[in-house]
């Protein structure tokens, strides 16, 4: 007989006690079934295997039995050896990817994290806060684009960076991922401009209360929507309506997005051995944002899509920081202790007086624009710059003379 722990023989017993009075009528099958909590049909079972053997049918089977699901040891040291080695940074899911995929070890992910855990390689995490109710997607990709950053050690070393992304509420796929030194007014147009161009106009932007997003006169009270940051004037201009957050619950889907970052993008960068910003960056446009879109974008809830092309062909002065000057009477402007020097126009004797506007593009270059009208480019050092096709121009106009 095998052995049989104390707490299964005194189960053993009641089950005895309770078939032996259903068994007298005492009581009814599916009472009986009711104080032992089964099922009636389970309680047919036990009545069966009682009558055919007796006592000993009622223990559980399967105990001192190994289990046939049981993973062997070998495998068990091998991603054990696995992740101490080679993944020891890389959270569950990850490594759980990593065995199925580069190693072709088929083992649940649930038993990946309970050997993890057990082994005190992985800690257990903490309960989850009071329930919220999750909001609900937009339908159409393009309705609302998540812009955010997030500042980590994304090389494992004591660097920090901020990893500036844009996100779709309706998919959650990447429009654009980059690490920045530092984010910025021009690291953000820089990161609008290049989703503009590559998807369209989209409808509405939800970002966090930054400076650069928005101003605010104290700190804690709503934001001063009538005074425009750089990034809410481009906004303006091609007609996006901003929105902004007080907390970070209420851009749940963009922390949930950088927290899978955090998990997984400095480890592919240490597997890869990238350590510099523009290998990272090459190596985030080149191979990784596409692999995170497969791995976590999701399908729109409605057919079609809320981007419209931008034929606009201004996007170097919507894109860019403008500064209002008033020219000075020797027809220069002064900025950033620069003096820029304005050439005659064909179209105004001069410009003294003029409130102009100045233009710092994000190469790095400056322009004059009075209106519609372009008065000068210039480098850094405000050395003057000609004009794209002002040569072409020039040419025509002597040959306009001469006819």
């Amino acid at each position: 007989m095998p052995y049989y722990s104390e707490a299964a023989v005194e189960r053993a017993m009641k089950v005895q006690e309770v078939i032996l009075r259903a068994a007298a009528k005492k009581i009814t099958w599916i009472q009986a079934a009711e104080i032992l909590g089964v099922s009636p049909r389970h309680m047919r079972r036990w009545k069966e295997k009682y009558e055919q053997f007796g006592f000993h049918a009622l223990f559980d089977g399967r105990r001192g039995k190994a289990s046939p699901r049981r993973v062997p040891s070998a495998v068990l040291d091998e991603v054990l050896r696995l992740y101490r080695e080679q993944y020891f940074d890389l959270n569950v899911r990850h490594f759980h990817e990593k065995l199925v995929g580069e190693h072709g070890l088929s083992v649940s992910y649930t038993w990946t994290k309970g050997v993890l855990q057990g082994a005190g390689l992985v800690k257990r995490q903490p309960r989850r806060g009071g329930h919220r109710k999750r909001r609900q997607r937009r339908p159409l990709p393009g309705m609302l684009l998540h812009i955010d950053a997030s500042q980590h050690q994304w090389f494992c070393d004591e660097r920090w960076h901020d990893l500036i992304v844009i996100l779709d509420d309706a998919t959650s796929e990447i429009y654009y991922a980059q690490l920045v030194e530092e984010e910025s007014t021009r690291t953000v147009l820089r990161a609008l401009r290049q989703v503009v161009e590559a998807q369209g106009l989209f409808c509405s932007l939800y970002s966090d209360r930054a400076s650069h997003f928005w101003l605010t006169a104290k700190a804690g009270e709503p934001v001063d929507r009538q005074a425009l940051t750089q990034v809410g004037r481009a906004m303006r201009e091609l007609g996006v309506q901003m929105i902004p957050a007080y907390s970070p619950q209420a851009r749940g889907r963009s922390e949930r997005s950088f927290r899978t970052w955090q998990g997984r993008l400095p480890q592919e960068l240490r597997l890869a051995g990238i350590t510099t910003l523009e290998e990272a960056n090459r190596f985030l446009q080149e191979r990784y944002v596409a692999q995170f879109n497969e791995r976590f974008s999701v399908a729109a809830s409605a057919e079609g899509t809320a981007f419209v092309p931008c034929r606009r062909s201004d996007l170097d002065r919507v894109f860019c920081l403008q500064h209002e000057r008033v020219v000075a009477r020797d027809n220069t402007v002064s900025f950033a202790r620069l003096t820029l020097q304005i050439e005659r126009q064909r179209w105004r004797a001069t410009l003294a007086g003029c409130r102009v506007r100045v233009y710092e593009h994000l190469d790095g270059t400056l322009s004059l624009g009075y209106g519609a009208h372009e008065i000068g480019r210039y480098d850094s050092e405000g050395a003057p710059l000609r004009a794209p096709g002002a040569a072409d121009e020039a040419k025509k106009a002597v040959k306009k003379r001469a006819a």
